[in-house]
């Protein structure tokens, strides 16, 4: 395409993702701009999701820390934690009948949820999307930034929002509608897990130099509306074993009784996994299956489905949080507390830190003689600092650097010495003793995979029978995933030979099996050679291709703005 002449907005602070992250962010600069009478201080905030809350997917149960920090009268305010935990119950799962329950002292007190809350995540950010609007914040769901633009000395400049209406020829349609450029003094990314800026930012300040490789799980997600007769609002249940103990493999489950007589329930496996055949979106199918799953589903109707990476390394994985001109924060840096299956609070409070300096830094510019007109920043600008470093001070000083510390060896326990001894490592370092070393898991995940030659069990999966199991197709349908049907896809392959010259006969092409929504397939022509389908409009934009290929062949770039799911109370 040729050139195209875009419009450029200018504003003082520029934030990618409107999740639990950036949206804090964004609160916590305009409650410092109106208590420290800056209110010109300007603030968008980008979001990819069709709303705020769109693509939010998380199990969810919510530790308030930072929500009673960010807003102390938040239950006056109205904030949808309608649900405190009543019950707390960890399980084994031995077999595909048999479970153990564990007694209450044996279970790590980082997953111990005493004062908690069972939310639907979605339903949280789309109220803290609110607060952010009533404190002038600008939102505008429906544009994916697609781009980051630079200054000429390499300094972030902003970001460009996708263009809308290019044809899968990748030439502009009739209803052809250019991206803006979005100019800021700062820009905060806060995508979430694998974001596809945030991949990029890590490689070209090489932020991740002194990182333990990042490491992740596939989270498969359902809501489900049951009996009131077997409803337990705020029962907590979670647990680990069959079925991924058959493979070798690593991850657990759980399922939360939320309100309204529905109950969340998913399993997330790690995408450290050997067994090619191994088929994450039917494990958890059949796990289903469990009395112990099963006795609550029975009678009950699904009524939603989806799936997102997890970022899991933790401490030991969190790349340098700062770059000229930006920031990283929430997963887009991977705050999330693996030890305690949460993330929402440590990626509001990183939000609330970032957030912080980033205030500060821009109130002592002006104090210098600086101006909130955009214009001047970064561009001959000195009074402004280039470079965010109080932010990493602010993390080094607060509790979330405490709580991930403490919790860096639960994952590379796991990842080592398996779900028994792991389990008894990390019981003793919770519980008992924290240990003085640390423990580290240096593989990435894709690395992981065997090939088929090497990996002779092949596990067996029920076909679904549509009342308690399911298959993808009839899963992405209650998604609500939607995507404008000709562009480009936003599957990208480095190299489009590997999937069928080199996947398939190594792994049996896994991508058809690790993505949750079916995108992948092999399909065989009419001579008997085979080809690899890409059904791109299937994508619940999970990122687990972008992680697991073993051939790192496939890139997620977005798609245009307001495509991909629409999650209701998930």
């Amino acid at each position: 395409m040729e050139h195209i002449e875009r419009e450029a907005m200018e504003f003082d602070v520029v934030i990618v993702g409107a999740g639990p992250a950036g949206l804090s962010a964004a609160i916590k600069i305009r409650q410092l701009a109106i208590e420290n009478n800056l209110p010109d201080l300007s603030v968008c905030v980008v979001e990819k999701g069709s709303e705020v809350g769109a693509h939010i997917l998380s199990g969810a149960v919510l530790e308030p820390r930072a929500m009673n920090e960010l807003f102390p009268n938040w239950k006056e305010e109205g904030a949808p934690l309608n649900v405190p935990v009543t019950g707390d119950e960890t399980y084994f799962l031995l077999s595909d009948t048999k479970a153990q329950k564990m007694p209450y002292w044996m279970v790590p007190k980082s997953m111990h949820n005493e004062g908690n809350y069972v939310i639907s995540l979605g339903n949280v950010v789309r109220w803290l999307g609110q607060k952010a609007e009533e404190l002038e914040v600008s939102i505008f769901p429906g544009f994916a930034a697609a781009e980051v633009l630079y200054h000429e000395d390499g300094t972030v400049k902003g970001i460009q929002t996708g263009d809308m209406g290019i044809g899968k020829n990748g030439e502009p349609t009739h209803n052809f509608t250019p991206g803006y450029e979005l100019h800021a003094k700062y820009t905060l990314f806060a995508e979430g897990c694998r974001g596809h800026l945030g991949k990029r930012l890590i490689a070209k300040y090489n932020l991740d130099k002194d990182a333990d490789p990042q490491h992740y799980g596939i989270g498969i997600k359902e809501l489900w509306e049951i009996d009131p007769a077997k409803h337990k609002p705020g029962l907590v249940m979670h647990g680990a074993g069959w079925p991924l103990s058959e493979t070798g493999s690593s991850g657990g489950w759980w399922l939360y009784h939320a309100e309204n007589n529905q109950v969340t329930l998913g399993m997330i496996v790690d995408l450290s996994y050997e067994n090619p055949h191994m088929y994450p979106f039917m494990e958890m199918q059949r796990w289903k299956t469990h009395p112990t799953i099963k006795q609550f589903l029975e009678g009950g109707k699904r009524i939603s489905y989806g799936a997102r990476a997890v970022v899991k390394g933790g401490f030991n994985a969190l790349p340098k949080l700062t770059f000229p001109g930006g920031c990283l924060i929430g997963d887009d840096a991977g705050f999330l507390n693996f030890s305690k299956i949460k993330g929402s609070h440590t990626a509001m409070k990183s939000g609330m830190l970032c957030g912080e300096a980033v205030f500060e830094a821009i109130a002592a510019g002006v104090a210098k003689g600086g101006d909130l007109a955009i214009a001047r920043v970064l561009e001959g600008d000195d009074h402004f600092d280039k470079e965010l470093t109080a932010y990493t001070d602010k993390y080094n000083n607060s509790w979330l650097k405490k709580e991930l510390y403490n919790s860096r060896n639960f994952g590379p326990a796991m990842h080592k010495f398996g779900q028994w001894i792991g389990g008894a490592f990390n019981f003793i370092d919770q519980n008992i003793l924290k240990v003085p070393f640390t423990l580290h898991d240096l593989k990435q995940d894709f690395a992981a995979l065997k090939t088929v030659d090497a990996s002779t069990f092949k596990p067996n999966y029920p076909k679904p029978d549509g009342k308690l199991t399911f298959d993808r197709l009839s899963s992405v349908f209650v998604s609500n995933t939607v995507h404008e049907e000709n562009q480009p896809a936003h599957l990208k392959l480095t190299d489009p030979s590997i999937p069928v010259d080199v996947n398939l006969p190594k792994w049996d092409e896994p991508a058809q099996r690790y993505c949750p929504a079916g995108v992948y397939e092999i399909m065989e022509n009419d001579d008997g050679s085979k080809r690899f389908q890409i059904n791109a409009a299937n994508c619940v934009h999970c990122k687990t291709c972008d992680i697991k290929d073993p051939s790192q062949n496939i890139t997620w770039v977005t798609p245009e703005g307001g495509g991909g799911p629409n999650y209701p109370n998930m």
